[in-house]
C-alpha cells in the first residue's frame, strides 16, 4: 500500500470511527439523531398515501361533544354510547383510548343519604331501594355495557414511580405472556415500573385491554413515529392498545414471538409477531413504526354526541368498523408530536397502527439497524479512500455523488419496495464528512505536496509525470540513490562554426526553438530533463519515477529526436537558418541518480560509468556517420523483435574494456526487407573483418557501399582494412578498435 493510500485509509478510518461510537450509542451525536429522523420523517410524508381507511373510524369526544353534553360525561352515557355502537349501528370491535379511574358513584351517595334521611319512613321507597340502586350505579351499567362485547379498555403504564406516588392504580387485565413464560426469551422489553389503569369492575368486564403510553417518544425527540406493541411489567408481558384491538377484530388469536432463526430467541433476531394470520415487523424492543395515512384527521371521525344520540349521518360508515373512540378536544390534552404534523390526535395514531396491521404496510427497522449501517459505513470509508488516493479530484467528487445517490436511492427502494427502513441520513452525512475531510486534507497537506513536487521536478518531467508523481509522492527521493536506468545525449554537429553566421538574438531563437521541439520528445517518452549545455541535450529514464521501459523509451526518444530535427528543415530555410543534424547516444547501467551539487546550487542528475559511455557514444556518432548509437546493455534491454545495426566494438577514452555498439533500426516486423537483407550481410562481413579474412571482409563491405542502401560505416571498414593490411594488428586482436580522443 502507498503511503498516499495510506494517509487517505486513515482519514477514512477517523471519521468512521466518530461515527461507529454514535451508532453504538457509545458517543451519541443529537445532531446525527436529528438528521436521521429528520430523513426519516420525510420518507413517511411524502409516500403517505393520503387516504381514509373505511375498516377504522374514529368516535371523537370533540370540542361539539362536550359543549352538547358537559364533561365529564357520567359512566351512564358512555354505556349508552357503547351499546349504540354494537347494537345500533354493529360495530365489529371498540378500542376505548381513555382511562376511567375514579368512580362515578356521586348519584348512589346521594341516593345513600336522602335514604337514610329524607326517605327512610316511607315504605314504597325502601321497596324500590335494590332497583333505584342499579339505575343510579353508573358504573355498573357501563360495565355491563362492556361485558361479553370484543372491548379493549385503554391505560398507562408507568415508566417510573416518583416519591409519594402510588405506583399501581386501577385494574390490570390478564397478561399476553405469563412471567414465567417471559423468561424464556432474551428480548430487550421495556420495563414499566407502576401502572395507571380503569375500576376493576370495568376492567374485569372487559374482553382485553391495552396499554396506550409511549415511552419510546421520550428517545425520540418526542415524536411518535414508533410505539411498543408489548411492555413487561413484574416479569409478565403486556399488549398495546392497537395490538389488542386488532387481536379482538379477528377473533382474539394467540400473539407468537418470531425469530429468525427460530431458537435463537433474543432481540437482535427478532423479526415480527404473529398475529392470527398478520405478520407485524417490529424492532428489538418489540416497537413498531406506525404507518402514517397521511396528515391529521386523514381517518373518518364521528362526534361521540352523534353516536350517543343515534343522530350519525351515514351509519353504514360504522357498520362491521374497527372503532376507536378518543378526544381531540384540547382540554383533554390528548395531542401528539408526529412526522405529519406536529399537532396530531393521540387516538389517530392507534388507528394509523390498527389500519398498517391489517394492511401488511408497517415497515421494518431491524433490529440489526446499527449493524446495517456500520457495514454501510465501512464500505463507503474504504471507496472514498480509494477513490481520493488513486482518482483526480474530479473524479472522486462524482464518486461522492454516485455514493450519496446510491445512498438515497438504495433506502427510497427499500423503503417503496421492500418495507424495510435503511439508514439514510446518517450515511449521507458520513459521506459528505468524509468528502470534506478528503478535500480539506488534499487542500492543505497534500496540494503543498504537489506544488513542492512541481517545484523539484516540474522543470525536469512532463506534466503528466509530474501528477503521477504528486499522486505517489512516496516514490520520490532527492536522496542519491543507485538505480539502472538509461541516459541520453543529443548534441548538434559542427554548431561551432555554424553560431559563427548568426547575431545573438537569431541564436538564442534558433536554439530556442531547436530544443524545445528536443524536450517535447523527450517528455512525450516519460523521460527527464537533465540539462542543457549550449545545444547539448541530456536526459534520463528511470528517476524520479521508476520506469521498467526505461531503455525502450530513451532509444524511441532519440529515434524521434533524429525525426524531429528533420521537421524543422522548411521553418529553419524560410527564416534563413541552416540545416542542423544531431547526434544521439543512448546507454543503460547502474547509476547515481539525486540531488547533486555544493551548498549555493543543487541539480537533480545522473552520474556514473554508464553516463560516461552515453556522452562517449554520442561523439562516436559522428565518426561513423549514424544518427543514434547505443550500447550493449541498451540493446539488450530492448525487445527481441528489435533490430539493430552492430557498429563496431570498441574502447573509448577512459575505459579498458571494449564495449559493442550499435544503431537501432526499429521493430524488425517494419522493416523493408532489403534492408533487412542487408543487415544480415552487415554482421557476416564484420565477423570476417574480426576473422582477419581482409579481402572477402572487403569485398562484401564494397558490395554493400555501392548497393541501393549505402551506409557510412561500409566505406569506414573498407579504409581499416586497407590500413590493416599495411600494419596487421597483434596476434590477440579481435576487432576491436581503440578511439584515443573523446
Amino acid at each position: 500500500m502507498s503511503a498516499r493510500s495510506l494517509v487517505r485509509l486513515c482519514i477514512s478510518a477517523a471519521v468512521l470511527l466518530v461515527f461507529v461510537l454514535h451508532g453504538g450509542r457509545w458517543l451519541p451525536l443529537r445532531l446525527l439523531d436529528l438528521i436521521e429522523n429528520f430523513t426519516y420523517d420525510a420518507r413517511v410524508v411524502l409516500t403517505a398515501p393520503g387516504t381514509d381507511d373505511p375498516r377504522v373510524v374514529i368516535v371523537d369526544l370533540d370540542e361539539r361533544s362536550l359543549a352538547a353534553e358537559g364533561w365529564p360525561w357520567p359512566r351512564h352515557k358512555f354505556a349508552t354510547l357503547v351499546d349504540q355502537l354494537f347494537e345500533r349501528y354493529g360495530v365489529r370491535a371498540l378500542g376505548l383510548d381513555i382511562v376511567f379511574a375514579e368512580p362515578d358513584d356521586s348519584a348512589l351517595r346521594l341516593w345513600d343519604r336522602l335514604h337514610r334521611e329524607e326517605f327512610s319512613q316511607i315504605p314504597e321507597v325502601a321497596s324500590r331501594d335494590t332497583a333505584i340502586r342499579a339505575e343510579l350505579d353508573h358504573d355498573g351499567r357501563f360495565a355491563a355495557a362492556l361485558s361479553g362485547r370484543p372491548v379493549v379498555l385503554g391505560y398507562f403504564f408507568k415508566p417510573v414511580v416518583r416519591s409519594g406516588e402510588l405506583p399501581t392504580t386501577g385494574g390490570l387485565c390478564a397478561p399476553l405472556i405469563d412471567a414465567r413464560t417471559a423468561q424464556l426469551y432474551d428480548v430487550d422489553f421495556i420495563e414499566a415500573r407502576g401502572y395507571g389503569g380503569s375500576l376493576a369492575r370495568l376492567t374485569e368486564a372487559a374482553s382485553a385491554c391495552g396499554f396506550f403510553d409511549n415511552p419510546l417518544a421520550a428517545s425520540d425527540d418526542g415524536v411518535y413515529r414508533r410505539v411498543p406493541l408489548l411492555q413487561q411489567y413484574d416479569g409478565a408481558v403486556y399488549p398495546s392498545l392497537a395490538l389488542s384491538l386488532v387481536r379482538l377484530a379477528l377473533g382474539d388469536p394467540p400473539v407468537e414471538l418470531v425469530f429468525d432463526p427460530p431458537e435463537v430467541r433474543s432481540s437482535l433476531h427478532l423479526e415480527r409477531l404473529r398475529v392470527g394470520p398478520l405478520e407485524v415487523p417490529v424492532d428489538g424492543r418489540v416497537a413498531a413504526y406506525v404507518p402514517y395515512r397521511g396528515d391529521n384527521r386523514t381517518f373518518t371521525y364521528i362526534p361521540a354526541v352523534d353516536v350517543l344520540r343515534g343522530e350519525v349521518v351515514s351509519p353504514e360508515r360504522l357498520r362491521n368498523a374497527i372503532v376507536l373512540m378518543g378526544t381531540t378536544a384540547a382540554g383533554l390534552f390528548d395531542l401528539r408530536s408526529t412526522p405529519v404534523n406536529k399537532v396530531f390526535a393521540g387516538v389517530e395514531v392507534h388507528a394509523n397502527l390498527v389500519s398498517g396491521m391489517l394492511d401488511g404496510r408497517i415497515r421494518q427497522k431491524a433490529p440489526y439497524y446499527a449493524g446495517i449501517e456500520v457495514v454501510m459505513h465501512v464500505l463507503i470509508a474504504l471507496l472514498l479512500a480509494w477513490a481520493f488516493a488513486r482518482l483526480s479530484a474530479l473524479a472522486s467528487a462524482l464518486v461522492s455523488a454516485a455514493v450519496v445517490a446510491g445512498i438515497v436511492g438504495l433506502a427510497l427502494a427499500m423503503w417503496s419496495g421492500a418495507d424495510f427502513v435503511m439508514p439514510l441520513g446518517v450515511p449521507v452525512v458520513f459521506t459528505l464528512t468524509l468528502v470534506m475531510a478528503h478535500l480539506l486534507y488534499g487542500y492543505f497537506i497534500e496540494s503543498r505536496g504537489k506544488r513542492e513536487i512541481s517545484r523539484r521536478f516540474g522543470q525536469y518531467v512532463p506534466p503528466e509525470l509530474v501528477e503521477e508523481l504528486a499522486a505517489h509522492p512516496e516514490a520520490v527521493s532527492m536522496a542519491g540513490e543507485s538505480r539502472e536506468m538509461s541516459v541520453l545525449f543529443s548534441d548538434v554537429r559542427d554548431f561551432t562554426s555554424m553560431s559563427e553566421n548568426l547575431d545573438a538574438r537569431e541564436l538564442a531563437a534558433m536554439i530556442n526553438t531547436f530544443l524545445t521541439r528536443q524536450t517535447a520528445v523527450v517528455q512525450q517518452h516519460r523521460g527527464t530533463i537533465d540539462k542543457y549545455i549550449g545545444d547539448l541535450v541530456m536526459a534520463f529514464w528511470g528517476a524520479p519515477l521508476r520506469d521498467e521501459q526505461h531503455a525502450l523509451h530513451a532509444v524511441l526518444a532519440g529515434m524521434q529526436m533524429q525525426r524531429s530535427v528533420r521537421e524543422l528543415d522548411d521553418e529553419f530555410e524560410r527564416r534563413g537558418w541552416p540545416k542542423l543534424h544531431i547526434g544521439v547516444g543512448i546507454n543503460s547501467g547502474r547509476m547515481s541518480v539525486g540531488n547533486m551539487g555544493s551548498e549555493f546550487r543543487m541539480a537533480y542528475t545522473v552520474m556514473g560509468d554508464a553516463v560516461n559511455l552515453a556522452s562517449r557514444l554520442e561523439g562516436l556518432t559522428k565518426e561513423y556517420g549514424v544518427g543514434v548509437l547505443v550500447g550493449q546493455q541498451t540493446r539488450d534491454l530492448l525487445p527481441s523483435g528489435w533490430a539493430f545495426r552492430e557498429v563496431d566494438l570498441v574502447i573509448v577514452k577512459g575505459r579498458r574494456e571494449p564495449v559493442a555498439i550499435y544503431e537501432p533500426m526499429g521493430p524488425k516486423d517494419q522493416l523493408d526487407p532489403g534492408l533487412r537483407e542487408d543487415l544480415a550481410r552487415h554482421r557476416g562481413a564484420l565477423q570476417l573483418y574480426r576473422a582477419r579474412r581482409w579481402d572477402e571482409a572487403e569485398v562484401e563491405f564494397f558490395n554493400l557501399a555501392q548497393g541501393p542502401r549505402p551506409h557510412p560505416v561500409y566505406s569506414l571498414f573498407i579504409q581499416r582494412i586497407m590500413a590493416l593490411r599495411e600494419n596487421p594488428p597483434p596476434p590477440d586482436w579481435n576487432g576491436t578498435f581503440t578511439f584515443r580522443h573523446k
